[in-house]
């Protein structure tokens, strides 16, 4: 092992317990050992995730448990049969030499994720009411205060009372004693952190109360230091008890949150006031801060996308560390390296890592055989592990396979569906050709390579990597460009299976082999209008093909539109962005955590961005566009950059031995080429 990576590998206590190393699995949505929203159940998906993990990580948090499931409301603690194959499993997990600590959460409050077929069902009385025994959405919604939903504009969540929060507390204090008699080495509260209930509590925004837990600073943090104190009452002072922290808020307003860098105003919880928290939370009983920032108004703090900085939460978790003597764990992009030298120079005590684990679930064995070369890594895209999204007029748009599954990775789909993909043996052995060497085809001769098939990979450029080229080509894309990298040494490492580039298939039927998969991607869409052939395709300004001069407008503000615009803007150009619908990125798949720093990016640099637009006429050095209101309008153009979606280009069609998988199917992003290749391939 590089000896830089040494600090990780020391131990460190939490409270009494030892943890081996200074890495700990952070807790994600869907990994709960007792389900994630049926009701609460031992979870065997994610008991067989973590103990494939637990060899090398030092401490697991696996991800929320609800003191009362979202379907039925029974409370987490009259489950005891639960309890008992908890018990058994920390046997497993010990062996492993891993500690485990189960985090519990009070809920969600405003930031509960309903989505577009509740909305209805809550808005009506009668509804509301039938399905409570099923679902109670005004239970799950319960705030602080009367507050507006972070999901629906539609939506304004109701008090919760004090006798509901006494019942919280008391389930908190039940569920970590039966926690304790399982064997298990902790608990960890969610959350004053991230925009969750118990930090609704804490922050002036979303706490307007009047009783003992409101108003004053002792009294908004109230809520949180009567859970520690009843918890160690139940358990013992000597029992370990986490919680996960934000050190800042990072919020504006409602649904508008700060940039890295911005000057703002903090209307949640700002460093003055982080720095008194956490020295009161810490004497009110908790023995560790699992530590980053953020909220659901500025999501992209606690769920970094490929936008955020690495290691962005550093420097504020450093900070808050001088303020307490507990240790603390810094979470959000964190790279080894940096959080190896942060924990040698006593800044942090613990690095946090959650989605590379998803990705890669031996990363940190590969760290330490000095292979860290071939970790497949997290492009932080969240397509797969927590794709909740929404856009003007919608609440969650996910679908409710998604809402219930979470914590799946779209670069890996064995991960958290190990019953449904997994790799075999092939039955019986076979020639297969895969046509196209973007993602889908790479990933489709790399498992059928792994299965004993024998592979002939073809590709008619001069490369593999196929539109994902393009999708890598911005700079604050470097884990994407990694990712082709991991693709390709993978790829050479097979030994049945050869690359043939510079070989362009038309008749996949001359080809001499018993199955055919067809992944050559799709083609741009084309813009019919006046002046169309001025237009750069997107791909190709990507690829380097065409250059954008200094004013650029952008028809078309998906996602691969808004990455454009904000590449064109780190390089000091100017971006104008034309959509003809009435919001960016107004589509199912692309997590808010995403979506809303493009959004907020944008509004905060005054990036213009025309909204319910569409483009009439593309001139030499402006674009004619008609506005909402109907209204012609010309905006200068030195370049104009078209992405208004794609179509199929399938070589061939499925047959009997013919498969067609990714875009060639139809366009859609890593997740569904890297799935379907699977679906696909898991049967040859």
């Amino acid at each position: 092992m590089d000896a830089k990576y040494a600090p990780l590998f020391t131990p460190f206590k939490v409270g009494n317990v030892e943890i081996r190393n200074r890495i700990v699995l952070c807790p994600m949505g869907g990994t709960s050992l007792f389900g994630w929203m049926e009701p609460n159940h031992f979870d065997q998906e994610a008991a067989r995730f973590f103990l494939d993990r637990a060899d090398h990580v030092g401490l697991i948090i696996p991800g929320i448990a609800p003191l009362r499931d979202t379907l039925g409301g029974r409370w987490l603690y009259q489950n005891k049969k639960m309890f008992r194959q908890l018990s058994e499993y920390m046997k497993e997990i010990h062996s492993r030499g891993a500690k485990l600590f189960v985090q519990l959460t009070a809920g969600m409050g405003r930031s509960w994720a309903i989505t577009d077929l509740l909305v209805p069902l809550h808005q009506n009385p009668v509804l509301r009411t039938l399905a409570k025994p099923i679902i109670d959405t005004d239970y799950q919604l319960a705030s602080p205060s009367a507050l507006p939903s972070r999901w629906s504009d539609k939506i304004t969540c109701r008090e919760m009372t004090v006798q509901e929060i006494e019942q919280i507390i008391e389930a908190f204090a039940r569920t970590a004693a039966l926690c304790k008699e399982a064997g298990v080495d902790g608990v960890e509260v969610h959350a004053v952190h991230e925009g969750y209930l118990l930090d609704q509590f804490t922050l002036p925004y979303t706490n307007h109360r009047t009783d003992a837990y409101g108003g004053s600073f002792e009294n908004r943090y109230r809520f949180a230091a009567e859970v520690v104190k009843a918890i160690k009452a139940a358990c013992g002072q000597d029992y370990p008890v986490s919680l996960r922290y934000s050190v800042l808020s990072k919020v504006k307003d409602f649904g508008s949150g700060a940039l890295p860098g911005e000057t703002y105003t903090e209307i949640g919880r700002d460093m003055s006031e982080s720095e008194r928290a956490a020295r009161y939370l810490q004497d009110a009983g908790y023995d560790m801060l699992n530590a980053d920032n953020g909220t659901y108004d500025s999501w992209y703090w606690a769920h970094p996308p490929a936008y955020m900085p690495l290691n962005c939460n550093l420097e504020d978790v450093a900070h808050i560390r001088q303020f307490v003597t507990i240790p603390v764990v810094c979470a959000g992009r964190m790279e080894p390296e940096t959080g190896a030298q942060a924990i040698a120079e006593g800044r942090i005590d613990a690095m946090g890592v959650a989605r590379q684990f998803l990705a890669d679930p031996d990363w940190i064995g590969k760290l330490i055989e000095d292979r860290a070369q071939e970790i497949r890594p997290c492009i932080c895209c969240h397509n797969g592990c927590f794709n909740f999204s929404h856009y003007k007029g919608h609440a969650n748009v996910q679908h409710l396979s998604d809402t219930m599954g979470l914590a799946r990775c779209a670069l890996n789909p064995e991960t958290m569906q190990s019953r449904k993909y997994h790799v075999a043996p092939a039955v019986t052995p076979r020639r297969i050709a895969v046509i196209g060497g973007g993602i889908g085809g790479m990933e489709a001769a790399l498992l059928c390579a792994r299965r004993g098939h024998t592979v002939s990979l073809y590709e008619r450029t001069d490369r593999l990597g196929g539109v994902f080229q393009a999708a890598a080509a911005p700079s604050f894309k470097e884990k994407d460009r990694m990712l082709i990298a991991w693709y390709l040494r993978e790829v050479s490492r097979q030994p049945h299976l050869s690359v043939h580039l510079n070989t362009e298939i038309t008749d996949v039927h001359a080809l001499d082999v018993d199955e055919i998969i067809v992944a050559t991607g799709a083609e741009a869409n084309r813009l019919t209008v006046p002046g169309s052939e001025r237009a750069i395709e997107a791909v190709d300004y990507l690829l380097g093909k065409q250059t954008a001069g200094d004013n650029v407008v952008i028809i078309g503000g998906g996602l691969t539109g808004c990455e454009i615009a904000y590449d064109l803007y780190l390089q000091g150009k100017h971006p104008t962005i034309v959509e003809m619908r009435d919001d960016l990125i107004a589509a199912p798949g692309v997590c808010l955590a995403n979506s809303s720093y493009l959004r907020d990016f944008f509004a905060a640099n005054r990036v213009p961005v025309l909204l319910q637009a569409r483009v009439t006429t593309i001139g030499q050095d402006t674009v004619t566009v008609l506005d909402r209101d109907g209204v012609s309008r010309q905006i200068p153009a030195d370049s104009v950059i078209v992405s208004v979606g794609y179509h199929p280009a399938p070589v061939a069609k499925p047959s009997r031995h013919v498969h067609v998988i990714g875009d060639a199917k139809k366009p859609g992003n890593l997740r569904t080429v890297i799935w379907q290749a699977w679906d696909v391939c898991m049967k040859l």
